[in-house]
């Protein structure tokens, strides 16, 4: 891996992590035109991770310190038996609501073989696919998501929907921030809470990404690449702060079509380029 490549695709990660464009489906592709291996992918993924993880504790520092707080104070609620449901305050049910909306993803992990088969196979069919249900999420979003509800106020069955369809964004070229926000939008959520409550609940997501990532981890190979990592890191982290940024002043100001029109744009392209190489039986490649 060269240093061009780690720039290259730590601004990638992090744009598509937090961008509802689908981080995953766009590696899928680097990847595929590149001919990336699966091996140099997965110390890269881990990289990535961390450094959009670094991005939202960046972005959202003081929400996120509030939560570390009320964690603690929950906890001893809990252990003194002064914990109660009903007269949880925002934070606490924010906190409570993020632990549902993971929950879902166990269900989905019995298949995590499938989804990155589908990221590491030689065709690109799949995400052209996936990048045009992301689309038709985000517009479907747009037409339906005005709601008042503020994210201390989200309910267990919402809590549920939005980790059902962050479920589905294992998909390569699903979205999960455009999943997410998505769903949060249709169960009534204000647009910026729906965005906060997104990237927070993508926290302990990346993070656990990154650990199971590690049992395909390959010490000597990140030995062996570690300037482009670190710069890797940086450039994710940077660019995925950058990101966020954008995506809150999208959604306030009613831009969040653009990124409805781009995966459309994309997923047509991806799928016609897809079927060509299944027809033809040749891959196209750049750069190699």
């Amino acid at each position: 891996m060269t240093i061009l490549e780690a720039i290259l695709q730590g601004i990638l990660q992090g744009l598509t992590e937090f961008l509802p464009v689908s981080s995953s489906g766009h590696l899928s592709l680097f990847q595929h035109f590149t001919g990336l291996d699966g091996e140099a992918a997965v110390t890269m993924n881990i990289i990535f991770h961390l450094g959009t993880l670094a991005a939202v504790f960046a972005a959202f520092r003081d929400k996120i310190k509030k939560l570390i707080i009320e964690v603690f104070k929950m906890l001893g609620d809990i252990f003194t038996g002064k914990f109660k449901w009903k007269t949880m305050n925002p934070e606490r049910r924010m906190i409570m609501m993020i632990i549902i909306s993971i929950l879902p993803l166990f269900g989905f992990y019995i298949f995590k073989d499938f989804f990155e088969g589908l990221q590491s196979d030689e065709s690109i069919i799949a995400e052209g696919i996936a990048f045009l249900y992301t689309s038709a999420l985000l517009f479907l979003s747009i037409r339906w998501g005005n709601g008042t509800k503020t994210a201390g106020e989200t309910t267990v069955p919402a809590a549920l929907t939005i980790g059902f369809f962050q479920g589905i964004a294992l998909v390569p070229g699903i979205s999960r921030s455009g999943s997410t926000i998505s769903a949060a939008l249709f169960t009534g959520m204000k647009r910026e809470d729906a965005v906060e409550y997104s990237f927070i609940l993508g926290i302990p997501v990346i993070l656990a990404s990154a650990v199971v990532e590690l049992g395909d981890f390959s010490g000597s190979e990140a030995a062996a690449n570690i300037l482009p990592l670190l710069i890797g890191f940086v450039f994710s982290a940077a660019a995925g702060y950058f990101a966020i940024r954008l995506i809150k002043a999208f959604i306030v100001n009613d831009k969040f079509s653009i990124f409805g029109w781009y995966t459309l744009v994309l997923g047509i392209a991806v799928l016609c380029v897809g079927i060509y190489e299944a027809r033809t039986g040749n891959r196209i490649m750049i750069g190699r």
